[in-house]
């Protein structure tokens, strides 16, 4: 904790920016950055931090005996494992459980072992909807969370339903920063790792045994003791039920996953086992593209036959330090991205969905501004404008060393026509201080080019935890360059302040300032605006209802955010929302949101048929309602609707995403987004349609077939993926992908486009060699 002349004294330092020359620091907007900076650090010395010495450990039962993964539970090791005391997480948080459900958890030299008897009063009711690997589709679920590296920020989240189907995830930040909807932000869906599952059905209900080599999990020994973070949860999905271990009050979204709420636990004398992990791939296949030629008058098509192989080699220097090498790196069975509708003037963020970028990815985490804004984004490396860049080889390490979490990563790309060669380099630490939920640290980031174009970044942070639920943020970066004039001090800079209360239940609020130069280029992140100051705010107040009532939760909440040029002060955009959200018991959800927005462009914006915004200032308001049914129900749909003004003119906007689960081994899923712009004062506006259509068809556990296919009149293309996997076991895998891209409108350009922009067929083969 910061005694009062430590806090004084910073709080100096901060506002001592005042005094720098203004031609190196940004004017307008400093006083309040500089305020924002005082009072949070003067606000920390207030607040007592809270030491974890109160915090319970439990010790787990070491398990003798042997088990066999068959999801039986009858082993006479499981006699001597306690249950774990469940309690109902919803629909009523402490409520009466309406099955009976037992848990046990317990490990061995090389395993962490979790068991379920899942009773069912109606074993018919019980939803197995999905076989298909890694897809949750409203399933009953048994969920095991574990904070692994004990830093109560990330865990990994490994889930099964009644069919043996896994699911494994990655989860960062503490789920906080993630929305409504954190997956593919805080919850990494991509993610995967080694580990054993078996289930049964009965007349009783069902059963499940879960094996976790400790090899799979990154942990820190001390004096003989392991001390990691546990969470373990059933899902009852038709009944919107869950039963939780430990007793996790619902105070934020998705709370059971919160690593910062796990029980602490302990395991005595484990040492794992460190194989080496060689996994070789072979790929081949054949491709179709029609390039523009080289004066620009036409379209030739060529094409090409391709061979590769390559691999990857994991192997764990530490219990937890792992590092990974990779030659000649292939991404062909990763799904391709969604189409998305842009109606805004900065580009789209698509999240990563390679493999490769997967382990620990959280560590590497350092958001700027807005919701995507980030100075390291892995889709910056070997992908350029939706093509691929061959990535030669490189290396990653990911772990903790003492008290700190480390993280790096160094590639290597190819040249591919006029892109030159590149290394990439990221190099991140965070230290744990105060406090288990506090954290310092900092980042670099290089990008060096065989043209002798560079970019390097270095970044610091830390976020300090005052009170039972507040948080203090401070970041600041600087981007270096050869197209700039660098300066130690200047606008190639990033700085931020808040102060935030996490919670969804009672009050919540946010509070911040981010100033952002104008020549802050992260050469691998992800910017979609500089030189502003952001002055932002949160308001909430959420309560749980009673046990008579249907609505399980509901929380009103305020949004004001503003962009101002750093240059002069004026207001280049603002958001002012004011947003409800109902929560059921039922597991349905309703949100409602009264928006006003605010835009000075100085240049115009195009958007689709010719249509175009000039120059000028607007205000424009929205009306937006949104739906989502309980995951239980076969057939579902989720729903949002919105209508206002827009700019000079106005638009409506209707998006639909139907599920339908056949069977266990057949769902399908669509999205249909429409939107209707119009101009009136200028005649003129567009229509967009956006459709997806998704099938998954499993014929087993072990194989699969997907196919995901896209309609965007936006951008006048249709795209299929189709995918098909047999996985032999974990690690093993034959893959056969085919991709197409068309225009839908070839005149819509000139010279006029071909039909087929492009086709791909390709086969893949890993196997991995385990020593």
């Amino acid at each position: 904790m910061l005694s009062s002349s430590q806090a004084s004294g910073y709080a100096a330092w901060a506002c001592n920016f005042k005094k720098l020359p203004r031609h190196i620091y940004p004017r307008p907007g400093l006083n309040l950055l500089c305020l924002v900076c005082a009072m949070l650090l003067l606000g920390s010395v207030q607040v007592r931090a809270q030491n974890p010495g109160h915090e319970s450990v439990l010790e787990l039962t070491r398990v003798n005996g042997q088990i066999r993964i068959d999801g039986r539970v009858e082993e006479p090791a499981w006699d001597n494992v306690s249950p774990l005391p469940l309690v109902m997480y919803e629909p009523v948080f402490e409520g009466d459980m309406t099955e009976r459900s037992e848990i046990r958890i317990g490990y061995d030299a090389e395993y962490f072992y979790a068991s379920g008897r899942f009773y069912d009063s109606n074993p018919d009711d019980i939803r197995a909807n999905s076989m298909y690997r890694d897809r949750y589709s409203g399933d009953d679920t048994f969920s095991l969370f574990l904070d692994t590296f004990n830093d109560r920020q990330n865990a990994i989240w490994l889930a099964v339903n009644p069919n043996a189907v896994r699911m494994d995830y990655a989860i960062s930040n503490d789920l906080e920063g993630g929305g409504p909807n954190p997956f593919g932000r805080v919850i990494n869906p991509s993610w995967n790792t080694y580990w054993d599952v078996a289930t049964i059905r009965t007349h009783e209900g069902w059963f499940v045994e879960m094996r976790v080599p400790l090899s799979s999990l990154g942990f820190q020994i001390r004096d003989g003791v392991v001390e990691m973070g546990l969470a373990t949860m059933r899902r009852i999905s038709r009944k919107n039920e869950m039963h939780l271990f430990p007793a996790i009050a619902p105070n934020w979204n998705m709370a059971f996953a919160k690593p910062s709420q796990f029980q602490r636990i302990q395991l005595r004398d484990v040492s794992a086992r460190k194989p080496v992990y060689i996994t070789p791939y072979a790929a081949g296949g054949g491709s179709q593209l029609n390039e523009l030629t080289t004066d620009e008058t036409n379209y030739v098509q060529t094409d090409n036959l391709t061979a590769d192989i390559g691999g990857d080699i994991k192997y764990s220097l530490t219990n937890n330090l792992t590092l990974d090498l990779t030659v000649n790196t292939d991404f062909a069975q990763a799904e391709v991205d969604d189409e998305q509708v842009n109606l805004t003037r900065f580009s789209l963020f698509f999240p990563e969905k390679r493999q490769f970028f997967q382990e620990r990815a959280g560590i590497f985490e350092y958001r700027t501004s807005g919701r995507f804004d980030r100075v390291f984004h892995t889709r910056q490396i070997g992908l350029k404008e939706g093509k691929t860049i061959p990535i030669i080889g490189g290396a990653r390490l990911v772990g903790r060393i003492g008290g700190w979490g480390v993280g790096t990563i160094n590639l290597q790309t190819a040249s591919l026509g006029s892109q030159p060669s590149e290394n990439f380099g990221v190099y991140r630490a965070r230290k744990q201080v105060f406090n288990p939920n506090s954290y310092v640290g900092g980042i670099v980031t290089t990008r060096i080019g065989s043209d002798s174009t560079w970019n390097a970044v270095y970044g610091l942070d830390g976020i300090i935890r005052v009170g039972r639920k507040e948080y203090v943020e401070l970041k600041w970066a600087q981007t270096y360059d050869e197209a700039h004039n660098n300066r130690l001090i200047g606008p190639n800079g990033f700085a931020r302040a808040r102060l935030e209360r996490r919670t969804e239940i009672g009050l919540s609020y946010t509070i911040s300032a981010s100033w952002g130069g104008a020549d802050f280029s992260p050469g691998i992140g992800f910017v979609s605006r500089t030189g502003f100051i952001q002055p932002f705010a949160t308001l909430g107040y959420g309560w749980l209802t009673g046990s008579s009532s249907p609505v399980l939760s509901m929380r009103p909440w305020l949004i004001f955010s503003q962009y101002l040029r750093d240059r002069d002060g004026s207001l280049e955009s603002g958001l002012y929302w004011l947003r409800w959200d109902i929560i059921m018991k039922s597991g349905d959800a309703y949100g409602f949101g009264l928006e006003t927005y605010s835009e000075d462009l100085q240049e115009a914006v195009e958007f689709p048929e010719g249509t175009e915004v000039p120059v000028g200032r607007y205000r424009y308001y929205a009306l937006s309602w949104d739906y989502e049914m309980r995951d239980g129900r076969l057939l579902r749909i989720d729903a949002t609707a919105s209508a206002g003004t827009f700019f000079d003119g106005t638009n409506i906007e209707v998006q639909a995403e139907p599920t339908w689960n056949l069977s266990r081994f057949l769902e399908l899923g669509a999205t249909y987004q429409f939107n209707r712009v119009r101009f009136p004062d200028r005649d003129q506006g567009f229509y967009v349609h956006l459709a997806r259509l998704r099938s998954q068809l499993a014929f087993s556990t072990k194989a699969s077939v997907s196919a995901f296919l896209q309609y965007n009149t936006a951008t006048d293309t249709f795209s299929a993926n189709m995918r098909f996997r047999y996985n032999f076991r974990e690690g093993n895998d034959l893959w056969i992908v085919f991709n197409e891209g068309r225009n839908t409108d070839r005149f819509r350009e000139t010279p006029t486009l071909p039909e087929l922009e492009s086709r791909t067929v390709l086969l893949k083969y890993t196997y991995t060699f385990i020593r």
